[in-house]
This record gives C-alpha cells, sequence and structure tokens, in this order.
C-alpha cells in the first residue's frame, strides 16, 4: 500500500549529498524519486559532479542558475521561473555569478546514487 501524502515543511528539509560550493537540501528520497533544494551562495562555484542513473530536473525559484557541462564550451544561465534538465550522467557543474544567493528546487528520477563527485 502507497504511503499516505504527507507535507514536509522547509524547515524539516535535511541536509543532502554534498558538493562543494552547494547546500542541497533533501525533502524525501524514494527508491526511483529525489525531492529537495539547492541554494548556491554569491560567487560560489560547485565542484564537478554527476548524477549517476538519475535525470535531474530543477526549476529556479531566485537569482541565476549558471551550469556548465562536459561536451558544451560555455555556460548556460537560468532565472526565476526557468526549468533545467540534466540528463543522467552528465558531468557538470553549478555556479551563481550574481550578487544575491540562487535557489532552486530538485526532483530527480531514475534511483542512482544521488550525487557523484568527481574529479576533472
Amino acid at each position: 500500500m502507497a504511503e499516505p501524502v504527507r507535507v514536509i515543511r522547509g524547515a524539516d528539509l535535511e541536509s543532502a549529498d554534498p558538493t562543494p560550493g552547494m547546500l542541497r537540501h533533501r525533502a524525501f528520497e524514494l527508491p526511483m524519486l529525489w525531492a529537495g533544494q539547492v541554494r548556491t551562495e554569491p560567487g560560489a562555484v560547485s565542484g564537478w559532479h554527476h548524477h549517476d542513473t538519475n535525470e535531474s530536473s530543477l526549476y529556479v525559484v531566485e537569482g541565476v542558475l549558471r551550469i556548465e557541462f562536459e561536451g558544451y564550451d560555455g555556460h548556460l544561465d537560468a532565472g526565476p521561473g526557468d526549468f533545467v534538465h540534466v540528463p543522467a550522467h552528465t558531468v557538470h557543474r553549478e555556479s551563481n555569478p550574481t550578487s544575491q544567493p540562487s535557489l532552486a528546487v530538485i526532483a530527480r528520477v531514475g534511483g542512482g546514487v544521488a550525487t557523484v563527485n568527481v574529479d576533472r
């Protein structure tokens, strides 16, 4: 039987799968779904990482989320109201090029390791 509908309050989010330069917080994790948020401070640049077999979707709530990824010269910027899709196994890093914090909501599906930090 499926679990009942539940609400996870913002104050109840738990620190999760760290990558240098990023503060991720998990709302919940199920065998095939991970949900949470990421806050990136002004000027911060994350380490390179990927999300194993997980497809990731980010919705930018505030600020700017800049993403760089292997196989692409340059970067892509997303702002409030924008969605970002990061395919499974895509090595990437995120940053915040502005003077204001950024906040994005994350949903991952696939059931792999939440975050794999890599040297590049």
